[in-house]
């Protein structure tokens, strides 16, 4: 309870900088406040929000517009730019009420035109397909959080995916759920095998998540391992701090271990990481909330033609989380003009197309393969080739757009 009761208050304080940046603004009039100036303000907290403390970017306003007229923007600014964009949009609404007269005019044509760049964006092809399709399927196990680690679960889990993913029909790759293996690698390494051999035997590459040990170096690692025709394995950059990692003194440790709670750290991979492959086709792998971090999915891109993330929303439960978690994805394949796949233990799982629109999904909480055919993607977006510097060069143009206006209003 405590944890959580920090947690709201630590992001309660995003917003509050955002309204302290935007009350030493100089006094404008109402529209450059409202159109320019908290706008920026915004937008820039919610970019510190992202990363600072190992970063929380969970629910940015951008995403909101995955669906919307606004989203358009996000293939060139990102979730920051479209965050910036509805903000802008926001602002003008007010003005058109609230302001003078002529500023009421100013919003309403500021209106206007964001809508029409972002109906011409929308119509923009960024990327282009390259390659023949593949045949994918996300096998889902459907295996609650309350049952996932016990002894007595392990063989009939393993069971369950083996005899699943023997049931696929013609396909190319077939990609399992984060810690989808209730055990550590070495420990299933003959099962593995077996899954290995029977991709190779099909032709199928298989992504399945597991977590491994390092013997040389004593450490754990959340990997998702590549076995069948080509092999490889990925670890998990961005660790969930108190779920992965425990940034606490020895003490907290060892009370942590006492109520038989997690204590042990996972260590994070590095940063470049060789991409994986299925069918030659380059993909780029995330696990469990990274991808929720837009910057981190870019390092693949334009790399890789395929986007692939595999995660375990079981936690969650029967909340509005993996939907939200399922949201961010989607933008995530919207920024970089990739398909998306997400393969999920508990749901949702679901194939996204470069769009951001949902071509496949699974139910939640039950046994379930998604299928689809993918077509890989070659090209960059304008947010792959410039990040987030598009978005924050903008804010810091408007708030110098504003201070200027102020220093010449008040001379």
């Amino acid at each position: 309870v405590g944890a959580v009761v920090a947690l709201v208050a630590l992001m309660a304080v995003y917003p509050a900088l955002a309204a302290l940046l935007g009350a030493f603004l100089p006094r404008a009039g109402t529209f450059q406040r409202l159109v320019l100036g908290l706008p920026a303000c915004w937008t820039v907290a919610e970019w510190l929000r992202g990363w600072l403390l190992t970063g929380f970017p969970w629910l940015t306003v951008g995403y909101g517009q995955i669906d919307g007229p606004l989203g358009a923007f996000a293939p060139v600014a990102g979730v920051h730019g479209v965050s910036l964009v509805t903000a802008v949009a926001g602002g003008a609404l007010a003005a058109a009420v609230a302001a003078s007269l002529r500023a009421r005019g100013v919003a309403v044509a500021a209106l206007v035109v964001l809508a029409g760049v972002a109906s011409g964006l929308g119509r923009v092809e960024w990327v282009r397909a390259a390659g023949p399709e593949l045949q994918v399927a996300l096998v889902q196990g459907g295996i609650g959080q309350e049952r996932k680690w016990q002894p007595e679960e392990r063989e009939g889990t393993l069971a369950l995916y083996r005899d699943l993913t023997v049931g696929l029909g013609d396909v190319d790759l077939a990609v399992w759920p984060e810690a989808a293996v209730p055990a550590l690698a070495h420990e299933e390494s003959l099962f593995l095998s077996a899954i290995g051999e029977l991709g190779k035997a099909r032709g199928m590459q298989v992504l399945l998540g597991v977590v491994t040990f390092d013997f040389d170096t004593g450490q754990f690692h959340n990997s998702l391992l590549a076995v069948g025709p080509d092999e490889g394995l990925y670890r998990k950059r961005h660790l969930v701090p108190f779920g992965e990692f425990f940034p606490v003194p020895a003490f907290v440790r060892d009370m942590l271990r006492l109520m038989n709670l997690p204590y042990q750290d996972i260590t994070p991979g590095r940063r470049r990481q060789p991409l994986l492959t299925a069918g030659g086709v380059a993909i780029g792998p995330t696990i469990c909330y990274e991808d929720v971090f837009g910057a981190e999915v870019r390092d693949f891109l334009p790399a890789a033609g395929l986007l692939v993330n595999v995660s375990n929303d079981g936690w969650f439960g029967d909340s509005i989380a993996p939907h939200q978690h399922l949201q961010m994805a989607r933008m995530r394949a919207l920024e970089g003009g990739r398909y998306l796949l997400r393969s999920t233990n508990t749901g949702i799982s679901a194939v996204i197309d470069p769009a951001g629109r949902v071509v496949a999904r699974g139910p939640q909480f039950q046994p379930a393969v998604v299928t689809a055919a993918v077509t890989p993607q070659a090209g960059a977006t304008p947010w792959v080739r410039f990040g987030n510097a598009l978005a924050l060069g903008l804010c810091l143009v408007m708030v110098l757009g504003l201070l200027l206006h102020g220093r010449a209003h008040h001379a």
